[in-house]
């Protein structure tokens, strides 16, 4: 198998993944909290982050990579010695991310071999017409899924973050500035992605 190009500084991304075999990735209620404290410790270091969703059998990001020189700032690895820190490419991090995850829900589950299907997806993010969209697509996926009978009765999603006040670790105001306001975005999600978008922005995302 090709491996994906590596992710680029200063660009945005639609990253998503699924379970093997389309297996659960979130197991337990717990899972949903967990699997966020550790995209703290990984991701946030190196993306800023406008949107998510976490389903039971996979999850979509959208986020923008960090400029190079902000990232070599930063001690990515803190639970290390100084001796053994080092900064990792975003590609990196994400594959830490997730393999960090996958080796907790295997020892809390008793399962052996991979969680995740590998490589993790990820499309490039270019026109501000597909990030608009793009969010929107995150937070309907439940609703496009069967999971729920409207979107936003789904608690593991972005969308009431963005659309409430109170404290966030997203991007909410850059969010709310690319859909003219909260009035814009929610307005944005009463109308469905189309299916040709939803094609390019996830394949195989069905």
């Amino acid at each position: 198998m090709t491996s994906p190009p590596a992710l680029l500084h200063d660009t945005y991304y639609h990253i998503f993944s699924r379970g093997v075999n389309r297996e659960n990735i979130f197991i337990e209620e717990r899972n949903y909290e967990y699997f966020l404290r550790l995209y703290a410790k990984y991701i946030e270091p190196v993306t800023e982050t406008f949107a998510y969703c976490l389903l039971r059998n996979h999850f979509h990001l959208l986020v923008k990579i960090k400029m190079e020189e902000e990232i070599q700032s930063l001690r990515v690895s803190k639970t290390l010695r100084d001796s053994e820190k080092r900064v990792y490419t975003p590609s990196q991090q994400f594959s830490n991310f997730l393999n960090a995850y996958a080796k907790a829900i295997n020892k809390r589950h008793e399962r052996t071999g991979s969680l995740f299907q590998h490589p993790f997806g990820r499309v490039m993010v270019t026109t501000n017409s597909h990030l608009l969209r793009a969010v929107t697509y995150i937070h309907q996926n439940p609703q496009r899924h069967g999971f729920v009978d409207d979107f936003r009765d789904w608690p593991y999603s972005s969308y009431h973050a963005l659309t409430r006040p109170g404290k966030t670790r997203l991007q909410r105001v850059d969010v709310l500035d690319w859909f003219g306001g909260e009035a814009g975005l929610v307005s944005a999600h009463e109308i469905r992605v189309d299916e040709k978008f939803a094609l390019e922005f996830a394949p195989d995302d069905d």
